[in-house]
C-alpha cells in the first residue's frame, strides 16, 4: 500500500519530468500560471504520464479539474481510492 506521502512525492516527481523543470521547483502553487511549460498540450502530457504512472484512467470531467497542484493530487487521490 502506497502511503499519501509516497503519493504527493511520485505525482510531484512526474510533474518534474513532464515539465522539465527540478522536482524542488514543484510546490503547491505549481499551475499554468507558475510552470513555464504547463500549456494545453503540456496538460495532455501530464495526464498520460499520471495515468501510466499509477494505472489509472481519468474522465474527461477530472483532467478539466486538474487546474494546480492540489487539485490534481486530489483528483489521482480519488481515483486510487476507487479502484
Amino acid at each position: 500500500m502506497t502511503t499519501e506521502i509516497e503519493v504527493d512525492a511520485r505525482i510531484k516527481q512526474v510533474v518534474s519530468n513532464v515539465f522539465a523543470v527540478d522536482v524542488a521547483t514543484v510546490t503547491e502553487d505549481a499551475s499554468p500560471d507558475t510552470v513555464g511549460n504547463w500549456d494545453s498540450l503540456g496538460h495532455m502530457n501530464l495526464v498520460v504520464a499520471l495515468e501510466e504512472e499509477f494505472h489509472i484512467q481519468f474522465s474527461d470531467e477530472q483532467m478539466m479539474e486538474m487546474l494546480n497542484l492540489p487539485l490534481v493530487v486530489c483528483v489521482v487521490k480519488e481515483q486510487l481510492a476507487a479502484r
